[in-house]
Formats: structure tokens, sequence, C-alpha cells
């Protein structure tokens, strides 16, 4: 006998952090005008706490940042951003924290903002759905392509059953690779120390003693923390820009592929300077991307794209340049604008147009430069490099925070809208995402001060570019063309990154067993999805019509895992086609099973 009320149907999210949390954001902002009409349950699968996930848990170090300013940190969408479902705005981080804008919360905090956000969803459910969270890991998904799937979870006898199923575990651990396995062994043999890729601030650094040599391979975001954790995390402190030791830290030797560290957060607004934002995109937008897309033979990122991106830069820096510093050009901005867009990407016609328009050479935009600033560079003594990186360090800091040189705050500003276009095209290599990182995503302005406080008491010290570890001899020896001759020998080694999200070596069972039964990955190791929904891709060549992933171990990543308000991310408007790609689903197959 029927009761007249709908079946229950059930969806599965397997990761509870930002992006999970997003996902259920965008359900309930497109079923706000249907209370009654569902009849749901969605089981948020993750061993971490729902909201701030693994990464921003807060039972963390109240040491540890976030890397971008409060005001720069959104959950919530704008009119900005293109999407087919409702525009809901709410509070960026720092209006809901009631803190300064410009100031760089903790991850605590930040932890706080999410589980409010994720609660807020949850509250604005309709009454039929109900939300559960299982504490637990997922292991597995199986199911017919055209029936209900099972979702596994670890020490679970039964399944979750889930007329369809998302996965958003956002930052995966990861088997060692040849070289780690190898640097691993012979650590084991000889009792040094290896800490291979992994997420700081789960590292178990106890074996790193007071006053030990360690060498750190990466100067990136993961070394911020290292060196953190290491330094104020042992009970040093700062008095103005001098480091006081509290005599339990190691000593770091830190060097990477650029030898330097990534650049300072810009710290001034667009408004502290007169001129206008730059009209973007203007050479790498949708019409571009199509073009892209519609080559018989694909395309090559550095043959093809890299030029777009170059000339999509250059527009913006010299934008800028041109109506905010109009005193720093020798021509008017209309003119250079015209042979701007008429000279080829990358030509010596544009090179030479820049040369007679901008007459200082500080002035114009090398991202050539930019991206390996130490090439060619050399130094005849090891502390010769330490005074050297250290002035470079302090002019990027003065740099990046005068508004004389907002032309970078434009560039800035272009990196965004880039990343914005080249999410439709898949997976483009890690070399774009490092680069974009290196450039846009660097530490706040505070953590470099530190770095050069720490460098003058002897704490941190500089090992060069292209920095090559070799194990002999019975400890880790660091070499760079930098300083050419000088060895650094260690009997401790630190990998200051995060492992690579491939399907090939994620630790992650649920991920590998999907990869193993047919999901495909792109050239890189991600997990292939179709743009347009975030549906799984399978070797068939069809996509599978109840699995979806997004996020990080994906080719449907995001440029950072939050948004800034009023920039129409990309993550916004995938989590959008993606929840509205589910509820399609569910009312599709609720009317089917009505039919039946």
């Amino acid at each position: 006998m029927s009761t007249g009320l709908p079946a229950r149907q059930s969806l599965v999210i397997v990761g509870a952090g930002p992006r999970g949390t997003g996902i259920l954001e965008r359900i309930a902002a497109n079923t706000r005008e249907q209370s009654g009409e569902l009849a749901l349950d969605v089981h948020l699968v993750d061993p971490y706490p729902p909201g701030g996930g693994r990464i921003w848990r807060q039972e963390q170090s109240p040491l540890l940042w976030m890397n971008s300013e409060a005001q720069d940190v959104t959950m919530f969408t704008d009119d900005t951003v293109r999407l087919a479902g409702p525009v809901l705005p709410g509070p960026a981080l720092h209006e809901w924290a009631g803190i300064h804008g410009r100031v760089f919360a903790d991850r605590r905090r930040q932890g706080g903002y999410l589980r409010w956000v994720y609660e807020k969803a949850v509250a604005e459910l309709p009454a039929g759905v109900v939300v559960h969270h299982h504490a637990r890991r997922a292991v597995r998904v199986s199911g017919p392509r055209d029936g209900r799937q099972q979702v596994w979870l670890e020490d679970v006898a039964r399944p979750l059953a889930a007329d369809a199923v998302v996965l958003a575990q956002g930052h995966l651990d990861a088997e060692l690779d040849d070289e780690q396995r190898e640097l691993s062994a012979y650590a084991a043999r000889h009792r040094l120390v290896h800490l291979p890729p992994d997420f700081t601030a789960d590292s178990d650094l106890s074996a790193l003693g007071p006053g030990q040599d360690v060498l750190v391979r990466g100067f990136g975001l993961a070394f911020v923390d290292l060196m953190v954790l290491l330094t104020e995390g042992r009970g040093g402190r700062y008095e103005g820009d001098q480091y006081i030791p509290s005599g339990r830290e190691p000593v770091l030797y830190v060097g990477s592929r650029r030898g330097v560290p990534y650049h300072s957060k810009i710290g001034y607004d667009w408004d502290a300077g007169a001129g206008e934002r730059p009209p973007l995109p203007r050479f790498l937008g949708p019409a571009q991307i199509d073009e892209l897309l519609a080559r018989e033979g694909g395309f090559d990122f550095r043959r093809d794209v890299w030029p777009l991106i170059d000339k999509e830069l250059g527009y913006a820096h010299y934008h800028r340049l041109f109506t905010a510093h109009p005193e720093r050009t020798a021509v008017a901005w209309t003119d250079f604008e015209e042979k701007y867009a008429a000279a080829a990407p990358l030509s010596a016609e544009l090179q030479a147009l820049v040369a007679s328009a901008v007459p200082d050479p500080a002035d114009r935009l090398d991202l050539a430069a930019l991206d390996r600033p130490l090439d060619g560079v050399r130094h005849a003594s090891h502390e010769e490099f330490q005074d050297a990186l250290r002035g470079y360090v302090t002019a990027d800091l003065e740099r990046r925070h005068d508004p004389e040189h907002s032309p970078d705050l434009a560039v800035f500003l272009g990196l965004l809208s880039v990343y914005g276009q080249l999410v439709r095209l898949g997976d483009v290599g890690s070399w774009w995402h490092g680069f974009f990182s290196y450039l846009a995503s660097g530490p706040p302005g505070p953590r470099l001060r530190q770095l050069l406080a720490l460098s003058r008491a002897g704490v941190v010290r500089f090992v060069g570019a292209g920095m090559r570890v070799s194990a002999e001899g019975g400890v880790f020896r660091a070499t760079s063309a930098t300083v050419p001759g000088a060895v650094i020998e260690a009997r401790a080694l630190v990998e200051a990154r995060l492992p690579q999200p491939t399907l090939a070596r994620t630790r992650d069972q649920l991920l590998r067993t999907l990869h193993a039964e047919g999901a495909v990955s792109t050239p890189a190791g991600l997990l292939a999805v179709d743009p347009d929904d975030g549906r799984i891709l399978y070797g068939d060549g069809g996509a599978h019509p109840r699995r979806f992933a997004l996020g990080a171990h994906t080719n449907a990543r995001g440029a950072g895992a939050f948004t800034r308000p009023r920039t129409n991310s990309p993550s916004f408007r995938q989590n959008d086609a993606t929840a509205r790609a589910l509820l399609g689903l569910l009312r599709e197959l609720s009317c089917r099973a009505t039919a039946a």
C-alpha cells in the first residue's frame, strides 16, 4: 500500500572539507524553493570534522596562519559569479570573525568559519533532507552504471547505498616515488632522518634535534609551516626584527629549483593608486579556449597556451602602468594598446614595442626572469650568498608593499583571470600550478620578515637554485650552481612540499581502486572528469552517470583552497554545476521510480 510519500534517496559525499561543504551549500541554494519536495539522506564521509576537514581542522597549532588575508576568503557567491543557480551572498572571513580585512587569520579561526558555513548550509536545506556525518574513511565505490552505488567504509561491514556519489577528498597522501624510496632506504641503513613530502602540520618533527643541520628541499608554503613549527613552535620568539632562539631549533639549509621563496603577498589594495582595473580577459578568454579545445590534434601548453598567458599578463601589467603611472611611459595608452593587440605573442615586434614605450627596464614585465631569478647568478662563497638572498627578499617585500609598483597587483588579477579560463582545458601539467603559486600565492609579508630574522640569527641558511641532493658517504649532501664548489652535509633531509595527488601513487584506497577499475587519469596522473559537471570519465569514453569528483585530485581543480570575493570563482561555478547535475539526476530517478 502506497503511503503517498516520495521514496528516500541517498547522496554520499566523500570529503567534508571546504569542497564538500561548498557542494552542500550549492545544494541548499538550488533547493531553497523546494521545501518538502525532497526526501534525501546526505552522507558526509570524512574522519575529520565537517567544514574544515583535515587541512583546516581546529585542532592544530595556533601558530599556523592562513596564506590569504581574511578579506580575500569567502565561501559565498556574489553577482560576479556566472552560474545557473541562485546567488546567495554571505560574509567573507573577516566579516564573520569581526577582524580587520588585512589580517592573516590562523587556521583554527578559518576552521571555525568553515564549520559555521557548513552548519548554515545544513540549516538551509529543505525539511526533507537529512545530513549524516560518518567519521571514517571511504575505501571503495561499487555498483552498476545504471543502478544504485555502494560506498564501503573502513571497518564497517555494510556499505552506504547511494543514488549518487561525489568524491571531494581534497589533498591526499601519496606513496613514495622511486627517488623518495631510495632516500628513505638510505636513511634507514645509515640511521639518518628522512621526512618525505607531507602535510607539514601532520609531520612528526621530533626527530630533528636542537642544533642539528637539516637539509630542506622546497621553498614554498610547506617550508614556511616547517620554519614556524621548528622555531616559534619550539619556544623561540621575535623582538622587532630580531629572533631570540630558544636553543631547541635545528639549523635549516633550504633550497629549491628557483632557490628563492615564493613572492610575498601584495600588501596594498587596488584603490591605493589611480587607474581602473584592466578589462580581463583580453587575449585569453572563452573564445581562445574554445579554439584550443576545437583543435583536431589537441594543444600543447608551451606552444599554444603559454604565449596567450604571457600576452594576457603583459596586458594587465601595462594597462595598469599606463593608466596609473603614465609618467613612466613614453607614448599614449591608446597607441600602445593598438600595437600591443596587433603584435604576435612573445614576438620580437612585441618586445621592441615595450622597449620603446616603457623606458625603465624595471617597469617591463619579464615572466621568464621572474620565474628563475637566480639563473646565471654565481657567488664566491656561501656567506656572500646569504647576504645577497637577504637583499633579494628585502627588495621583494618592499616592492610588494609599495603602490608605486601596482602593476604587480594587476598581474595578480591577470593570473586569477587566466586560472579561471584554464580550468576548461583540464590538466595542463604541474608547471603552471607551481608558477601560479610562486607569483600569486606566496607567504604573508610578516612571514618573510621572520625568514630574514631567522637568517640573520643563523637558524635558516640558503643553499641556492637548482638544489641537488645526493646520498653518499653516510650522509645527505646538497649542492647548487649558485655557489660553485660548496657542499653542505647533513644527517637529516626534509622534503618541504605536499605529495603529488596522482591516482597511481595516492594512498586513498578508494581512488586507487577506482583507477584500477577503469577511471581515466590525465597525463599528470589526476582523475579525469567532465569539465561541465564533474562526472568521472571512464576508459570507454563515457562519463559515469552517478559518480562525480571535484578538487585537487582531479582536472577540475581550482586556483586555490578558497575564493576571493568578486572574482567569478571557477570553484563556485564548478560546485554549482555539479550540485545542479546531482539534483537533476535525483529528480530523474524519482520520476522513474514514480512511473514504475
